[in-house]
């Protein structure tokens, strides 16, 4: 008996309402919101467009705009330039340690990117170890790491790993009968490189330059410690919601609006890029690395090294800061080592891991259940309202997460207020996160037969028990391995969490933040410390599940 010919109204059209419930009441409500605020006069309370007007008529607000696209385009071209070359030099090239490698490079992607902002101000800062080197010692008039340089700089380190991720996954389905054929017409090195594999792996290309384009649009950490000057959308919209004094929450919904419009429009082009460049690729004897000649391996190894090696120096930087003796107040560090930023931070600061924990653990638990019954009607009961589901499940992709933050602040206010609750940070997570964990289960439910719970009904199972007994337990270690490494991401969210965050509701991104705002690097940097152990034990458990040593995306 085919499922998509049971009787309409069954448990899974409940399902897929509910589901279809969920998106309008907790995504399109809080966006429809953020419009309705953005179009409100201050004053009177009306409906206008002189926010909007406001913002395109002063070079101060569009230039923003103009600010985030530039240094997101150069972030994702550069990281995007690296992470390629890095993955085809480490799958094509013999090269000491890969796996340590591909481990610490993986590390060094998990880690919020506002981490690696404040490790280049401990190196490179106005009082960085190694900008007094630079000046005292060389005589230079080095200022420091800020500016657009700077967050070029920490973007794209950060960036690359995950170009690198997704490019490896796309090498490792490339068979090496290509480069035999490549080879025999005469093309090699890097005439094969350009003429051979980047064509091929095109579309894996362009969908992690846009996930690489996203984050690194909606990065609200970087530019706010060390942008100074040079501003951009998040942070204006951040210093204009948050302001103590001159607030004006519905100009900031406005610019809001402008910045998801951005996010939209380049999500679309993507899309059409892709859809008109897509390959299938099986590979029967896939790519392995080589032993090369002398040369070709000293630079192999230099590139790769020094590469990973600038990726990982903030985690590095961290941990060595993090065992720094520090004066009383823990605003100095002190000659010497010591635990005294971990146990300040257990002491003061230990309701933000706690709470990092608790929030995480409960998003994920939702997500992983939504994710379930969302992929499954999309996949296996298609119709007009899994299309649409499908369609809403993919919003949050193009939402930066400050304005998600917003969006969910204003709407939920009266009577039912979620504004400052656990609940709000939760809800945030959910539908930030969602997406991902429905496209991974998508994909492993389309690589099940039908068959296989065909069978179970014939034997007389409800579709439920189908789905309960024999679905879940065959998808059971992806989803494991899924959880996991969504659980990581939403313990690093930042610009979505100190929006909505109070003392009661501090994440340890927000608290990680607010240390090094206030100066406090040595509690900064043991909390940082705990967030990489952390998630060194979820990669580990990510790997004993998958059987493999390396994280593919």
């Amino acid at each position: 008996m085919s499922l998509s010919r049971r009787r309409p109204f069954d448990i899974w059209m409940i399902v897929s309402a509910g589901a279809l419930i969920f998106f309008v009441l907790f995504l399109l409500y809080p966006l429809f919101g953020i419009l309705k605020q953005s179009a409100l006069d201050n004053e009177s309370g009306e409906l206008t467009l002189a926010n909007f007007a406001l913002f395109f008529s002063r070079k101060y607000y569009y230039n923003s705009l103009l600010n985030s696209l530039k240094v997101t385009s150069c972030v994702t071209l550069l990281a995007t330039v690296l992470g390629t070359t890095l993955a085809f030099v480490m799958k094509t090239v013999k090269i000491r340690g890969r796996s340590f490698l591909d481990l610490v490079i993986t590390l060094s992607m998990i880690s919020p990117p506002f981490i690696g902002a404040y490790s280049w101000i401990l190196l490179l800062g106005r009082n960085g170890a190694l900008t007094r080197f630079l000046n005292d010692i060389l005589g230079l008039h080095y200022q420091g790491i800020y500016g657009f340089g700077g967050i070029l700089l920490v973007a794209s380190l950060f960036m690359m790993p995950v170009i690198y991720l997704y490019v490896s996954g796309a090498l490792s389905s490339m068979d090496t009968s290509l480069f035999e054929a490549a080879e025999g017409f005469g093309c090699t090195g890097f005439r094969r490189f350009t003429l051979v594999v980047i064509p091929l792996i095109t579309p894996t290309i362009i969908a992690a330059a846009l996930l690489a384009f996203m984050r690194s649009l909606a990065d609200f950490g970087t530019p706010m410690l060390i942008g100074e000057g040079y501003r951009t959308m998040p942070v204006l919209i951040f210093n204009q919601y948050m302001a103590e004094t001159g607030s004006d929450k519905n100009f900031a919904a406005a610019m809001s609006l402008i910045l998801m419009l951005t996010t939209l429009a380049v999500f679309l082009a993507q899309k059409y890029v892709t859809d008109h460049n897509s390959y299938s690729m099986n590979a029967y004897q896939p790519i392995e690395p080589v032993k090369a000649g002398m040369l070709r391996s000293i630079l192999a190894h230099l590139y790769c090294y020094t590469l990973i090696g600038l990726a990982t120096i903030p985690q590095a930087l961290i941990i060595y800061t993090a065992f720094k003796k520090t004066s009383p107040s823990g605003s100095m560090f002190v000659d010497g080592f010591s635990l005294d930023s971990f146990n300040r931070v257990f002491s003061r600061l230990g309701d933000s891991i706690r709470n990092t924990l608790v929030f995480s653990s409960a998003a994920v638990l939702i997500i992983i259940i939504l994710g379930l019954l969302v992929s499954y009607v999309v996949v296996r009961r298609p119709s007009r309202l899994n299309t649409a589901l499908d369609a809403f499940s993919m919003i949050p992709f193009i939402i930066p997460g400050s304005v998600l933050g917003i969006a969910i602040s204003v709407s939920f206010r009266k009577p039912f207020v979620l504004a400052g609750t656990a609940g709000a940070l939760i809800l945030v997570y959910v539908i930030r996160r969602l997406p991902y964990m429905i496209r991974s289960i998508s994909a492993l439910l389309r690589s099940i037969s039908m068959s296989t719970e065909e069978a179970g009904i014939s034997l007389g199972a409800s579709p439920l028990r189908v789905f309960t007994r024999i679905t879940v337990p065959i998808l059971g270690p992806g989803i494991l391995s899924g959880s996991i490494m969504t659980w990581m991401q939403t313990t690093s969210e930042l610009s979505a969490s100190i929006m909505l965050y109070v003392a009661g509701t501090r994440t340890i991104t927000v608290a990680i933040y607010t240390e090094v705002i206030r100066g406090m690097y040595g509690n900064a940097a043991a909390l940082s410390v705990i967030f990489m152990g952390i998630s060194v034990i979820c990669l580990l458990v990510i790997f004993k599940i998958t059987g493999r040593r390396e994280l593919k995306l």
